[in-house]
């Protein structure tokens, strides 16, 4: 991509922006043209002196310090917490853009909800040959107990994330699925309340969506699995998880309970609640904690987060879990290997949103293709679910003096998956150039200055 000329109204502003070359840019296309979505943002950005910037910008980390927004970090001592970082220039996605990623999603979506059917019922996935047996079998997020265990509700998944990214020509790929119990939505909501204070206006002329509707819509959802008479909670692992804020703030904007496993008890097959009041039927839970911990009768016996008899009740019908207990199986890096066949499969068609390419090392033709290409792969565990632009989350091939990289691959086999290479957009950013990030880490672009 060229560097794109200042724009003939915008000189000082847009003097410095420089994008990368070989990736996609947010605020200019491959043709070097301003995307039409950030015209009028830019224009209102320009018309204010960098002092009347720099006083927005504050007036949102203050909102931020001021609500006591934080995301919890792990460390060998005490938990610390960290002042969310917000990026002040927000993305923008035009109207149609956003239209082509939500059908794409919402496919995926669907396409994961029978994935999950048929590997806790019937099976016909691994008894076709469609998925590998071992690679479920062998997965710490395939919960045997839970096989045959049918919601009542009916699905399985009911909250899911997505990590997307936009590819070089322009494009959104998928990079990972989020369905152990995604978090997001609460910092998002947050983002969104500290972004209107920094640009009120620009957000008020131009038709931003609104994230309202979005939490009014899933909450009616609960209130009509959780049933009459029922509480209606959120099951959080307690306040030393790293999103323990984003589970006390959506539940007071919810109105919902937020309880720990201790708080719950189970009695013949009905979850309750200890209140001051005494035991209180819950309906629903909607759980912040991995499958492996909720019920140490049945799962990990070591878990001190979970509630004994919790399985029971689901068997039972009288508790439904968003999302189903053994969801994290989908998170799987390798199940995105399967993915596009899956879906032909299952639904006649292509992924409306690809995946990343994605191979798994545990088959003969896709380990020696990953073996000629692999200058540009990344490597990764196959039941890993981390993300895999994340730092810390690929492999380095380990050769010996007397070893090869086919040997190493080879001998990885079926616990390795290969994805490609590549660079993801990038945003607008304020202020200074940031120090060149590392290779595939999302890379910052161009930098706005008014001079």
């Amino acid at each position: 991509m060229t560097a794109p000329s200042p724009l003939p109204d915008l000189p000082g502003l847009l003097a410095d922006y420089h994008p990368q070359a070989g990736v996609a840019d947010e605020l200019f296309d491959g043709a070097g043209q301003m995307r039409p979505v950030w015209r009028s943002f830019i224009e209102q950005l320009a018309s204010l002196p960098p002092e009347a910037v720099a006083a927005r910008f504050s007036r949102g980390d203050q909102y931020l310090r001021d609500t006591g927004v934080y995301f919890r970090l792990y460390s060998g001592g005490p938990a610390q917490e960290r002042e969310w970082p917000l990026s002040h220039v927000p993305v923008l996605i035009s109207d149609h853009e956003w239209t082509a990623i939500c059908a794409g999603l919402t496919q995926r979506a669907e396409l994961l909800e029978q994935v999950m059917a048929d590997l806790y019922g019937p099976g016909t996935l691994v008894n076709d040959g469609h998925l590998p047996g071992e690679l479920i079998a062998r997965s710490p997020h395939w919960l045997r107990p839970m096989v045959g265990v049918a919601p009542h509700a009916g699905h399985y998944l009911h909250h899911l994330a997505f990590e997307i990214g936009r590819s070089p020509d322009g494009s959104f790929f998928v990079l990972g699925d989020r369905t152990q119990a995604p978090s997001g939505s609460g910092f998002a909501l947050e983002n969104r309340m500290a972004t209107t204070r920094i640009f009120s206006e620009p957000f008020s002329r131009s038709h931003v969506r609104r994230l309202a509707g979005y939490f009014r819509a899933f909450r009616d959802q609960m209130e009509m699995l959780a049933g009459d008479g029922r509480r209606m909670a959120i099951l959080t692992p307690g306040p030393n998880n790293d999103a323990y804020y984003e589970h006390t703030y959506i539940a007071r904007y919810l109105g919902l309970t937020l309880v720990e496993g201790e708080d719950l008890i189970v009695e013949n097959g009905q979850a309750k609640d200890r209140t001051v009041r005494g035991l209180e039927p819950v309906g629903l839970l909607w759980r912040r904690i991995d499958s492996d911990f909720a019920d140490p009768l049945e799962l990990n016996e070591h878990s001190q987060i979970g509630t004994p008899g919790l399985i029971g009740a689901l068997r039972q019908g009288e508790l439904t879990l968003i999302n189903a207990l053994g969801s994290g199986i989908l998170e799987s890096r390798a199940l995105m290997a399967f993915l596009p066949r899956i879906c032909e499969r299952l639904t006649g068609g292509p992924l409306a949103m690809p995946n990343i390419a994605t191979w798994w090392c545990g088959q003969p033709t896709e380990r020696d293709f990953v073996i000629q290409n692999a200058g540009r792969m990344a490597f990764g565990r196959a039941l890993d679910t981390g993300l895999p632009f994340a730092p810390g989350r690929e492999i380095a091939p380990v050769i010996g003096a007397d070893g090869t990289l086919r040997d190493w691959i080879a001998a990885q086999g079926a616990g390795l998956v290969a994805q490609e290479a590549g660079a993801l957009s990038t945003p607008p950013g304020w202020g200074p150039a940031w120090p060149s990030p590392p290779r595939r880490s999302g890379p910052r672009g161009g930098f706005l200055r008014i001079r």
